[in-house]
Protein backbone atom coordinates (compact mmCIF):
# COMPACT_ATOMS: atom_id res chain seq x y z
CA UNK A 1 0.00 0.00 0.00
CA UNK A 2 1.15 3.09 -0.83
CA UNK A 3 -1.32 6.39 0.83
CA UNK A 4 0.94 8.82 -0.38
CA UNK A 5 -1.42 11.85 -1.77
CA UNK A 6 -4.45 10.00 -1.66
CA UNK A 7 -7.52 10.86 0.04
CA UNK A 8 -8.28 8.92 3.25
CA UNK A 9 -10.05 5.74 2.12
CA UNK A 10 -7.92 4.62 -0.77
CA UNK A 11 -4.29 3.77 -1.78
CA UNK A 12 -2.18 2.90 -4.67
CA UNK A 13 -0.82 -0.65 -4.80
CA UNK A 14 2.91 -0.27 -5.50
CA UNK A 15 4.66 -3.92 -6.84
CA UNK A 16 7.23 -5.22 -4.89
CA UNK A 17 7.97 -8.19 -6.94
CA UNK A 18 8.34 -8.04 -10.84
CA UNK A 19 8.72 -11.48 -11.60
CA UNK A 20 5.17 -12.04 -12.76
CA UNK A 21 4.84 -10.47 -16.72
CA UNK A 22 1.22 -10.99 -16.44
CA UNK A 23 0.79 -8.97 -13.34
CA UNK A 24 3.24 -6.47 -14.88
CA UNK A 25 1.44 -5.69 -17.99
CA UNK A 26 -1.62 -4.11 -15.59
CA UNK A 27 0.84 -1.72 -13.83
CA UNK A 28 2.10 1.71 -15.18
CA UNK A 29 5.71 2.68 -14.42
CA UNK A 30 6.26 5.77 -12.44
CA UNK A 31 10.14 6.66 -11.80
CA UNK A 32 11.70 2.99 -10.52
CA UNK A 33 8.13 2.00 -9.36
CA UNK A 34 4.94 -0.09 -10.61
CA UNK A 35 1.97 1.00 -9.42
CA UNK A 36 -1.45 -1.54 -10.24
CA UNK A 37 -3.76 0.11 -12.72
CA UNK A 38 -6.96 -0.34 -11.30
CA UNK A 39 -8.32 0.32 -15.49
CA UNK A 40 -6.53 -2.05 -16.87
CA UNK A 41 -7.08 -4.54 -13.63
CA UNK A 42 -11.03 -4.13 -14.72
CA UNK A 43 -10.35 -4.29 -18.99
CA UNK A 44 -8.44 -7.76 -18.09
CA UNK A 45 -11.61 -9.08 -16.84
CA UNK A 46 -13.47 -7.90 -20.01
CA UNK A 47 -15.25 -10.19 -21.91
CA UNK A 48 -17.75 -10.40 -24.79
CA UNK A 49 -20.62 -10.10 -22.62
CA UNK A 50 -18.83 -7.60 -19.73
CA UNK A 51 -17.26 -5.55 -22.24
CA UNK A 52 -18.20 -1.79 -20.29
CA UNK A 53 -16.10 -0.35 -17.60
CA UNK A 54 -19.09 0.82 -15.20
CA UNK A 55 -17.30 2.72 -12.13
CA UNK A 56 -15.70 -0.05 -10.18
CA UNK A 57 -17.45 -2.94 -12.12
CA UNK A 58 -17.29 -4.47 -15.57
CA UNK A 59 -21.04 -4.50 -17.17
CA UNK A 60 -22.57 -5.93 -19.57
CA UNK A 61 -23.56 -3.81 -23.22
CA UNK A 62 -26.79 -2.60 -21.45
CA UNK A 63 -24.98 -2.18 -18.44
CA UNK A 64 -28.01 -4.29 -16.54
CA UNK A 65 -26.02 -5.94 -14.78
CA UNK A 66 -22.33 -5.43 -12.80
CA UNK A 67 -19.73 -7.74 -11.82
CA UNK A 68 -17.27 -6.46 -9.27
CA UNK A 69 -13.66 -8.04 -9.20
CA UNK A 70 -11.80 -6.88 -6.27
CA UNK A 71 -8.34 -7.27 -4.25
CA UNK A 72 -8.40 -9.12 -0.81
CA UNK A 73 -5.93 -8.12 1.83
CA UNK A 74 -5.77 -11.09 4.14
CA UNK A 75 -4.25 -8.63 6.88
CA UNK A 76 -6.28 -5.35 8.96
CA UNK A 77 -4.54 -2.31 7.61
CA UNK A 78 -3.20 0.08 9.24
CA UNK A 79 -5.29 3.00 8.75
CA UNK A 80 -8.19 1.14 10.56
CA UNK A 81 -6.15 -0.09 13.15
CA UNK A 82 -7.56 2.34 16.06
CA UNK A 83 -11.51 0.69 15.22
CA UNK A 84 -9.71 -2.19 17.05
CA UNK A 85 -8.75 -0.27 20.08
CA UNK A 86 -10.87 2.16 19.91
CA UNK A 87 -12.95 2.28 23.58
CA UNK A 88 -16.78 1.61 24.02
CA UNK A 89 -18.72 0.07 26.04
CA UNK A 90 -20.95 -1.49 24.16
CA UNK A 91 -21.50 -2.58 20.60
CA UNK A 92 -19.19 -4.87 19.19
CA UNK A 93 -17.36 -6.52 21.49
CA UNK A 94 -13.25 -6.09 21.80
CA UNK A 95 -13.36 -10.02 21.21
CA UNK A 96 -15.84 -9.60 18.36
CA UNK A 97 -13.62 -7.01 16.39
CA UNK A 98 -10.85 -9.49 17.35
CA UNK A 99 -12.55 -12.06 15.38
CA UNK A 100 -13.70 -9.84 12.46
CA UNK A 101 -10.16 -7.95 11.23
CA UNK A 102 -9.19 -11.77 10.32
CA UNK A 103 -11.06 -11.30 7.37
CA UNK A 104 -9.10 -8.23 6.04
CA UNK A 105 -10.33 -6.01 3.88
CA UNK A 106 -10.62 -5.53 -0.23
CA UNK A 107 -8.93 -3.16 -2.65
CA UNK A 108 -12.49 -1.77 -5.05
CA UNK A 109 -10.71 -0.75 -8.44
CA UNK A 110 -11.75 2.48 -8.63
CA UNK A 111 -10.28 6.04 -7.78
CA UNK A 112 -11.31 9.27 -6.32
CA UNK A 113 -12.95 10.90 -9.74
CA UNK A 114 -11.13 13.74 -11.53
CA UNK A 115 -8.02 13.32 -9.55
CA UNK A 116 -4.36 12.95 -11.29
CA UNK A 117 -3.82 9.82 -9.94
CA UNK A 118 -7.61 7.75 -10.40
CA UNK A 119 -6.19 5.45 -12.27
CA UNK A 120 -3.79 4.03 -9.58
CA UNK A 121 -6.27 4.33 -6.73
CA UNK A 122 -8.11 2.28 -4.78
CA UNK A 123 -11.00 2.24 -2.67
CA UNK A 124 -10.51 0.37 0.60
CA UNK A 125 -13.83 -1.35 1.26
CA UNK A 126 -14.34 -3.18 4.55
CA UNK A 127 -17.79 -4.46 2.73
CA UNK A 128 -17.05 -8.10 4.61
CA UNK A 129 -17.02 -7.14 8.09
CA UNK A 130 -19.44 -5.05 7.90
CA UNK A 131 -22.09 -7.91 6.59
CA UNK A 132 -20.51 -9.94 9.51
CA UNK A 133 -20.85 -6.81 11.69
CA UNK A 134 -24.65 -7.00 10.88
CA UNK A 135 -25.00 -10.78 11.53
CA UNK A 136 -24.19 -9.76 15.17
CA UNK A 137 -27.45 -7.14 15.43
CA UNK A 138 -29.99 -7.51 18.04
CA UNK A 139 -33.46 -7.93 16.04
CA UNK A 140 -34.43 -3.90 17.25
CA UNK A 141 -30.65 -3.17 15.33
CA UNK A 142 -32.26 -4.53 12.03
CA UNK A 143 -35.52 -2.73 12.43
CA UNK A 144 -33.61 0.18 12.81
CA UNK A 145 -32.03 -0.32 9.71
CA UNK A 146 -35.42 -1.16 8.19
CA UNK A 147 -36.83 1.95 8.87
CA UNK A 148 -34.01 3.89 7.55
CA UNK A 149 -34.22 2.28 4.58
CA UNK A 150 -37.62 3.23 4.02
CA UNK A 151 -37.34 6.72 5.27
CA UNK A 152 -34.58 6.77 2.00
CA UNK A 153 -36.57 4.83 -0.25
CA UNK A 154 -40.23 5.87 0.36
CA UNK A 155 -39.01 9.77 1.19
CA UNK A 156 -35.69 11.29 0.51
CA UNK A 157 -35.34 9.41 -3.29
CA UNK A 158 -38.87 9.92 -3.98
CA UNK A 159 -37.53 13.87 -4.63
CA UNK A 160 -35.89 13.62 -8.03
CA UNK A 161 -32.95 16.64 -6.18
CA UNK A 162 -32.49 14.28 -3.40
CA UNK A 163 -32.47 10.53 -5.09
CA UNK A 164 -28.43 10.71 -5.56
CA UNK A 165 -27.49 12.59 -2.79
CA UNK A 166 -28.31 9.71 0.03
CA UNK A 167 -27.93 6.20 0.13
CA UNK A 168 -28.16 3.10 2.42
CA UNK A 169 -24.13 2.92 3.23
CA UNK A 170 -24.22 5.69 4.62
CA UNK A 171 -27.48 4.84 6.85
CA UNK A 172 -25.86 2.27 7.88
CA UNK A 173 -22.58 4.08 8.36
CA UNK A 174 -24.48 6.26 10.88
CA UNK A 175 -26.34 3.14 12.73
CA UNK A 176 -23.00 1.70 13.35
CA UNK A 177 -21.82 4.60 14.92
CA UNK A 178 -24.95 4.96 16.82
CA UNK A 179 -24.79 1.42 18.00
CA UNK A 180 -21.38 2.14 18.77
CA UNK A 181 -22.62 4.78 21.36
CA UNK A 182 -25.72 3.39 22.90
CA UNK A 183 -25.64 0.66 25.48
CA UNK A 184 -26.36 -2.68 24.30
CA UNK A 185 -28.92 -2.98 26.47
CA UNK A 186 -30.94 0.00 25.03
CA UNK A 187 -31.42 -1.67 22.03
CA UNK A 188 -34.63 -3.35 22.92
CA UNK A 189 -38.26 -3.44 21.17
CA UNK A 190 -39.89 -0.93 23.31
CA UNK A 191 -36.70 1.29 23.02
CA UNK A 192 -37.22 0.98 18.91
CA UNK A 193 -38.47 4.53 18.27
CA UNK A 194 -35.49 5.96 20.45
CA UNK A 195 -33.31 4.35 18.78
CA UNK A 196 -34.11 5.45 15.68
CA UNK A 197 -34.89 8.81 15.97
CA UNK A 198 -30.85 9.28 17.67
CA UNK A 199 -30.12 7.64 14.04
CA UNK A 200 -32.68 9.84 11.88
CA UNK A 201 -31.23 13.39 13.88
CA UNK A 202 -27.54 12.82 13.74
CA UNK A 203 -28.62 11.76 9.67
CA UNK A 204 -29.71 15.39 9.89
CA UNK A 205 -26.51 16.61 11.78
CA UNK A 206 -24.27 15.33 9.41
CA UNK A 207 -26.40 16.22 6.20
CA UNK A 208 -26.34 20.16 7.72
CA UNK A 209 -22.73 20.16 8.93
CA UNK A 210 -21.65 17.99 5.54
CA UNK A 211 -19.65 15.28 7.66
CA UNK A 212 -20.05 11.85 7.61
CA UNK A 213 -16.87 9.97 8.79
CA UNK A 214 -15.89 6.36 7.80
CA UNK A 215 -17.00 4.14 10.65
CA UNK A 216 -13.63 2.66 10.16
CA UNK A 217 -11.35 5.12 9.09
CA UNK A 218 -13.26 7.76 10.30
CA UNK A 219 -10.70 10.94 9.00
CA UNK A 220 -12.32 9.85 5.73
CA UNK A 221 -15.54 11.72 5.78
CA UNK A 222 -17.78 10.29 3.19
CA UNK A 223 -20.14 13.48 2.72
CA UNK A 224 -16.66 15.53 1.01
CA UNK A 225 -17.78 17.17 -2.04
CA UNK A 226 -21.28 15.25 -2.45
CA UNK A 227 -23.46 16.78 -0.33
CA UNK A 228 -23.58 21.38 -0.50
CA UNK A 229 -25.52 24.15 -1.50
CA UNK A 230 -29.19 24.14 -2.91
CA UNK A 231 -28.85 20.08 -3.08
CA UNK A 232 -27.87 20.29 0.64
CA UNK A 233 -30.43 22.56 1.27
CA UNK A 234 -33.20 20.73 -0.74
CA UNK A 235 -32.28 17.61 1.79
CA UNK A 236 -32.53 19.13 4.93
CA UNK A 237 -36.11 20.50 4.15
CA UNK A 238 -36.90 17.32 3.16
CA UNK A 239 -35.92 15.63 6.25
CA UNK A 240 -36.98 18.58 8.44
CA UNK A 241 -40.52 17.24 6.79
Amino acid sequence: MDMEDTKSGYTKLRLLHYKYQKILKLCKEIGNDFFFSNLSFKQAFSTNMFSTVHGPCVSDKVEKLDVAYCLHSKLWITPAKQWVIRSNNSWPKYDVKQVKVKHGVLFVPVGVKGTSQEELEWRISFSVVEKLLMYSFTHTQLQCYALLKILLKDVIALDRECKELLYSYFMKTILFWICEELPLSIWKPENLIFCYMRCFRRHIYCVEYTVCPHYFIPENNLFENKIYGHAQEILLNKLYI
